[in-house]
């Protein structure tokens, strides 16, 4: 199951409290303040782990409490600092403030971290108060408080490609054939209801990562079938396949509802490159295949079969071709024309 939204409550911890102490020494009845500083408590970081996939320990454990510091002793020795506490969290995800909505971080790479509640400062010991005039202070300063957060983390998958389309369109039996991804596959909608992952490979030079969502439907911009939590999943990927089973009533409908769907979810989805690919084309008539995309309406479309293989080919070379077109660098401006007159 893939659980891709949680709440923390994140509490950093306390500073060691100060100490107050006198030197003890044989011949020295007076000894002057030697109390040491507290420790330095422990922080809560979040840190981008590829071994976590969901965000279902989050949900599970939801309350996470950094180790406090030690307390301060005589002869100048200051208390241990608590250990920090660190969160392994998904790739991809995203941290808001739940009480403001600001955003603290996007987690994309490896190993990135977020101090999510910084450990309070140790306390000062008496040592730290003694001035000419008052040599003997019996002060000492308790630690700080840790800060203490409340935070919504989403995830949101990171996928080169994304294929998209109608439930029953043909889109876990396409990810299951190029990629080595298992996702359920059946005969009937709604089948799959989590993103599934794969990693294509059509050499030892070309791989990307295609993501799977389940199928929309209209209305899906405004959550209805629960749109909302698959579309964002989207957002981050650099392609898209428009998956239209070639064999349903009306194909160019059916991808123009899944276009005004994205469009209306996010203009930045309508505008990232796609391929329409018709798919099964196994099940057409005998024939009929060549000139299905023109019949349809859709002449720039790709006609594919998974359950054969073809077409498979033709289509994932387009789509590296759409990848290595968004990687490249923009082409540099034209100076004249950029000059201020």
């Amino acid at each position: 199951m893939l659980v891709d939204v949680a709440r923390l409550h994140v509490i950093a911890g306390r500073g060691g409290r100060g100490a107050v102490s006198f030197r003890r020494e044989k011949y020295v009845p007076k000894g002057g303040p030697d109390g040491g500083d507290g420790g330095r408590g422990g922080s809560v970081w979040l840190r981008a782990d590829p071994q976590v996939r969901t965000l279902l320990d989050c949900r599970e454990h939801p309350r996470y409490r950094a180790p406090s510091g030690g307390a301060g002793s005589g002869n100048n020795r200051t208390g241990k600092d608590g250990e920090d506490l660190i969160v392994p969290v998904p790739l991809g995800t995203v941290v808001k403030d739940a009480e403001t909505g600001e955003m603290l971080a996007d987690l994309t790479a490896l190993g990135e971290t977020l101090l999510a509640a910084r450990g309070g400062r140790g306390g000062r010991g008496n040592a730290r108060f003694a001035t000419p005039t008052r040599q003997a202070p019996r002060r000492a300063d308790p630690g700080e408080e840790g800060e203490e957060r409340r935070l919504e983390v989403e995830l949101k998958l990171i996928a080169d490609v994304g294929l998209v389309g109608l439930p029953n369109a043909g889109k876990s039996t396409l990810l299951s054939r190029i990629t080595r991804a298992r996702p359920r596959i059946a005969s009937y909608p709604f089948t799959t209801l989590e993103p599934n992952l794969g990693i294509v490979s059509l050499d030892e030079e070309r791989q990307f990562v295609a993501a799977d969502l389940p199928g929309l439907i209209e209305g899906a911009h405004r959550g209805r079938g629960l749109g909302t939590q698959f579309l964002k999943h989207l957002e981050r990927t650099r392609a898209l396949a428009l998956l239209v089973d070639a064999t349903a009533e009306d194909p160019a409908r059916d991808a123009a509802t899944v276009m005004a769907e994205l469009a209306a979810y996010s203009h930045m989805l309508a505008e990232k490159p796609r391929r329409v690919v018709l798919t099964k084309a196994d099940l057409l008539p005998e024939g009929l295949h060549a000139g299905a995309p023109r019949r349809f309406g859709m002449s720039d479309a790709l006609i594919i079969s998974a359950h054969t293989g073809e077409g498979i080919k033709t289509l994932l070379d387009a789509l590296w071709r759409d990848l290595e077109r968004d990687a490249a660098p923009d082409p540099p401006k034209d100076r004249a024309r950029d000059q201020v007159p």
